[in-house]
């Protein structure tokens, strides 16, 4: 897997390549069109990821993008959904109740999603908690002895 362009470049060009006709045909088939027939943006950008094998992680990503509608607004105002990586879903809620709460509903949660994305595209909601704070460093602190010496 090539390294994540934060610009964006690489993706404009393989789009670029794909409205010329330059891309190379993807794997699921051919996708040939007559050269004096126009194409769409997003037709192109659908190649480009297919082509890359996108699909599915876009997809999650623009259902995420509805997360109060999944988890309600009051679990939502509570938690955000942090990343998505081979089909486990990680949420971070505010606080350990929060978390809790929603580790409680993962099961029902990961049934919605399937239900909308397709069968195993989400096969773990993993929750955590709140980040705590580094007690390793400031003024207070001595090295090796832990956060008790923080408070003098």
């Amino acid at each position: 897997m090539s390294e994540h362009d934060p610009e964006g470049q690489e993706l404009a060009r393989q789009i670029a390549r794909a409205a010329r006709g330059a891309a190379p045909k993807p794997k699921r088939g051919p996708r040939e069109r007559p050269l004096d027939e126009p194409t769409r943006v997003g037709d192109l950008l659908k190649g480009v990821m297919d082509d890359q094998g996108w699909t599915a992680e876009v997809n999650v990503h623009q259902l995420l993008a509805r997360w109060p509608a999944l988890v309600g607004p009051i679990n939502a105002a509570h938690s955000t959904p942090e990343s998505y990586s081979q089909t486990v879903l990680i949420v971070r809620a505010d606080s350990t109740v929060w978390a809790a709460s929603l580790r409680s509903i993962a099961p029902q949660l990961v049934a919605v999603l399937n239900e909308q994305l397709g069968q195993g595209t989400v096969t773990r909601i993993q929750v955590i908690g709140p980040q705590a704070p580094s007690w390793k460093k400031g003024p207070r602190s001595v090295p090796g002895r832990g956060p008790r010496d923080t408070y003098g």
